[in-house]
């Protein structure tokens, strides 16, 4: 987003708890202000809305991760006491001392009730059906009630807020190793380990169903949401819907690891199947993404490649 809204003209702060020595975007740095701090303290959030007085805020900072860091249960309470705790400094800090600011939070599919998510092959997200609630997680039950909290602020304080449900975004520069990163870049990394004879382990039964967004077309739905009049709550994500096994094996496939075989073992899987709903945002926006997921996957792959290779 940084990176887009540079190339748009705008003069950009991109605040974060990674040290920008981190970051794997290093050629926004001489075009950005990048800020190295922790949104959990208010003081801080406080100071950097006051005095930048934005013409928008996004809102993309979460504990998060992919299946082994949300669904094991290890991590529940820093998950729902981190993202809330940021959620709550940001639209408090923007009400109090920017009123006029514009606001983009990314929720997420998570919130979408369990029950409704049992059919690998006919989940139903459509964003009607958040409630009666059941996210199957923690961390759903904390983007819901954020995306209450953001529009409670948008009604009492008179803030303008936009709000999506993100499906499995996904692409270079993202988490790809250490355990929080996504079923995507899990797999292609781990496809580009194998070696001749070995096997690849795949969690749950592979039989579990997702959709996946390459990351332009998230930042490009994002980006036309803010500019639009649309106060819904709505899903940004691509329908292309394809099981964890499937997935695995376009990721063996674009390493030319053919060979490898899959091996399903026991591990965190979440609801058996989700998929994006894209019927509102088409209706809502005029827009639907394009992008095939073996096309990301390619470019995904490629990057985490060089990555592995520069060590």
């Amino acid at each position: 987003m940084v990176k887009r809204l540079l190339s748009e003209g705008y003069k950009v702060t991109a605040v974060d708890v990674k040290p920008f020595e981190e970051w794997y975007q290093k050629p926004i740095k001489e075009a950005s202000c990048h800020q190295n701090f922790d949104l959990r303290e208010a003081v801080l959030v406080d100071n950097v809305i006051t005095i930048n007085q934005f013409d928008e805020v996004y809102q993309f900072a979460a504990d998060m991760g992919g299946a082994g860091y949300i669904f094991t249960g290890e991590h529940d309470a820093d998950v729902m006491h981190n993202s809330a705790t940021i959620n709550l400094n940001v639209a408090y800090a923007v009400a109090k001392f920017s009123p006029k600011t514009r606001c983009f939070y990314s929720s997420s599919a998570c919130i979408y009730p369990a029950h409704n998510q049992t059919d690998p092959d006919n989940p139903n997200c459509e964003e009607s059906s958040a409630y009666p609630a059941n996210p199957d997680s923690e961390y759903g039950w904390e983007k819901l009630f954020s995306e209450r909290m953001w529009r409670s602020f948008a009604r009492n304080y008179g803030i303008q807020v936009r709000i999506a449900r993100f499906h499995n975004i996904f692409g270079p520069y993202g988490t790809w190793t250490g355990g929080k990163e996504k079923a995507p870049a899990a797999m292609c990394r781990k496809a580009l380990e194998t070696t001749p004879g070995a096997k690849m382990q795949v969690w749950g039964p592979g039989t579990q169903t997702r959709s996946f967004m390459y990351i332009d077309e998230c930042i490009e739905a994002v980006r036309r949401l803010m500019e639009s009049d649309v106060e819904d709550v709505i899903n940004i994500g691509s329908d292309e819907m394809i099981s964890i096994n499937n997935l695995a094996r376009m990721a063996l496939d674009l390493a030319s690891r053919q060979q490898t075989e899959i091996v399903n073992v026991d591990g965190p899987v979440g609801v058996m199947g989700r998929c994006s709903d894209n019927d509102m945002i088409e209706e809502k926006l005029g827009w639907r993404p394009t992008m095939k997921l073996r096309d990301g996957m390619k470019i995904t792959l490629d990057w985490i490649k060089g990555e592995m290779r520069n060590g």
